[in-house]
């Protein structure tokens, strides 16, 4: 075999020697606050890392010889709470670990993005409140002074206000499902899943506002307001702010690059307080990320019952990426983009049947879209905002692109912000944030078969315990089957679905349907309603995070649709 599985690659010696160097440094800043070096396996049991947090879903797993079910670990965390718990019980507090270690997770094919990177981390384990929080933050901060890294910012934000603000909804669904489409990013079915929930009114404002705060510590005021309204007790910030007043005193120089954002909630669901990532070198995507788990270890320790913890990883790729990127634009005369001197907001615009509604709400957010109007064979097209002063966005460029494909181009840096359907950011299952529902290109997701042949497609389940179905959306399709516990074979189609039960290749299709002309010319009938689906205005979450310029636009297309 000549080339690597998708997701993993060889490193050359050239670039291994780079990766070396950063990982030196990292690691001596490590060394020097005292974090001393372990390694764990590769391997891990995977219901003994259940035991620590949850696991996100891994496609690498095998039975060994006695059975069990063992992962290839997606984090290195979880690793190290098994390895205290089971070898360090009697070891003196706070204990300080740091590794240097490779995982594997989960990632979207076709997306561009490798399965196995390597971590760079520390884990402080008996250090809690605001001194372990500021030694975790400062470190973090010591360490992108290191590396010489320009633009460098640490953003944070918390786990603890919305554990207490859901933990005061009476319906055990609703605050589940609120949680997952807070780590899902999307804020749009959110306020959909709230409104429905019938919740009380403050609680319902707060739920749905939190995720969307950021900004300076004045951001904090706006949560304490949210959660007394909701009915929940103060204190639910006082961890942050204290983080401010020690990095003050400890590390002052933090403090400019130091921000808030209450979208970041992180992969794993172990996190109790502090959150935050690292941002460096005009990237988007984080080079760091951690927080602080302070429930892991309690009743590990005979002496301590409570135990808190925290831990920070660095990605050594997303370093060297961050580098690399600094390190060329020294080279062509061109320095890393800043908030004083920002490069054009890049904004992904679909065309096709979405195109007239963007163009529309974009000029109705102050947007000069004149360029859109007609753009020839040209696929990028400068403009600027027609607002000036305070809030001004000034120079943009529209990145034209089929609706289906602007997830992949926010996601992966070619933009910093889009427009598409719903059903377009379920299928691309990327990492964006979802901020504004348009309304506009509605359209319903149905299932449908040929007229009359409903008892035959019965039939023929019962007799194969499996339906056949023809769609373009092969994720939505799977999932609404699974929800239903139907077993379903998906037929992957690019046009004419409606063409897969008529010719008999498959008993039905999932299909979009806006006023239902084509299913009746075709002689089809609608047997199930799976969703609606307008478009949205999402973002590349480190662009929302780092570029003030993304949210204002958010604000402003939600003040024209509201």
């Amino acid at each position: 075999m000549k080339a690597t599985p998708w997701g993993f690659r060889d490193i050359m010696p050239e670039e291994a020697a780079a990766r070396e160097t950063i990982a030196d440094t990292v690691k001596a800043c490590f060394r020097g606050r005292g974090y001393l070096p372990v390694e764990t396996p590769l391997l891990e049991d995977k219901a003994v890392l259940e035991g620590g947090g949850r696991v996100t879903d891994t496609p690498f797993k095998l039975f060994d010889d006695d059975g069990r079910l063992l992962v290839v670990r997606p984090d290195n965390t979880l690793s190290i709470v098994r390895l205290v718990t089971s070898r360090m019980r009697g070891a003196q507090l706070p204990i300080r670990l740091r590794y240097e270690a490779p995982v594997v997770r989960h990632q979207a094919k076709f997306a561009g993005v490798a399965r196995q990177f390597t971590q760079l981390g520390f884990e402080l384990i008996g250090a809690g409140g605001a001194a372990g929080d500021v030694e975790m933050v400062s470190l973090v901060a010591q360490v992108l002074q290191a590396l010489e890294l320009p633009s460098w910012r640490i953003v944070c934000g918390s786990a603890r206000p919305f554990t207490e603000l859901l933990a005061r909804c009476e319906d055990d669904t609703l605050a589940h499902d609120a949680l997952a489409l807070i780590h899902a990013n999307d804020l749009v079915g959110l306020d959909v899943r709230v409104a429905e929930s019938g919740v009380d009114e403050g609680v319902a404002r707060a739920i749905c506002e939190l995720p969307r705060l950021h900004g300076g510590i004045e951001v904090l005021d706006r949560v304490d307001e949210l959660l007394a309204a909701a009915g929940v007790g103060g204190g639910a910030t006082d961890e942050l702010r204290s983080l401010v007043s020690g990095l003050d005193e400890a590390a002052g120089d933090v403090l400019p690059a130091l921000s808030f954002d209450f979208s970041i909630m992180n992969s794993f669901d172990y996190y109790t307080g502090l959150v935050f990532k690292a941002y460096a070198g005009g990237l988007t995507d984080s080079v760091g990320s951690g927080g602080r788990y302070d429930a892991i270890f309690d009743g590990v320790f005979a002496e301590e019952p409570h135990v808190p913890a925290a831990g920070f990883a660095f990605s050594l790729e997303r370093l060297e990426s961050a580098l690399q990127v600094v390190g060329e634009g020294a080279e062509k005369g061109v320095a890393v983009p800043s908030a004083d001197d920002p490069s054009p907001l890049r904004i992904a615009v679909p065309k096709g049947s979405l195109n007239a509604g963007t163009i529309e709400v974009l000029e109705r957010a102050g947007l000069d879209v004149s360029g859109l109007r007609d753009p020839g064979r040209r696929l990028i097209i400068p403009s600027r905002d027609t607002r000036e002063g305070e809030g001004a966005i000034g120079p943009v460029e529209y990145v034209i692109v089929r609706a289906t494909d602007a997830p992949a181009f926010v996601a992966c840096g070619g933009a910093d912000c889009g427009f598409c359907g719903r059903d377009s950011l379920i299928e691309a299952d990327l990492d964006l944030l979802q901020l504004v529902d348009l309304g506009y290109g509605a359209c319903r997701f149905i299932e449908a078969e040929p007229a009359g042949q409903g008892d035959a497609t019965e039939r023929a389940y019962a007799r194969r315990g499996v339906l056949r179905v023809a769609t373009k959306y092969p994720r939505i399709a799977g999932d609404w089957y699974a929800s239903r516990g139907i077993a379903a074979d998906i037929v992957s189609l690019h046009g004419n679905i409606e063409l897969g039960p008529i010719v008999g290749m498959t008993d039905r299709i999932v299909d979009i349907t806006a006023t239902g002309t084509t299913l009746r010319e075709n002689n089809l009938v609608i047997t199930g309603e799976i969703m609606e689906c307008t478009a949205r205005f999402f973002v590349n979450p480190g662009a929302a995070r780092l570029d003030p310029r993304v949210r204002e636009l958010g604000d402003r297309l939600a003040a024209v649709v509201g």
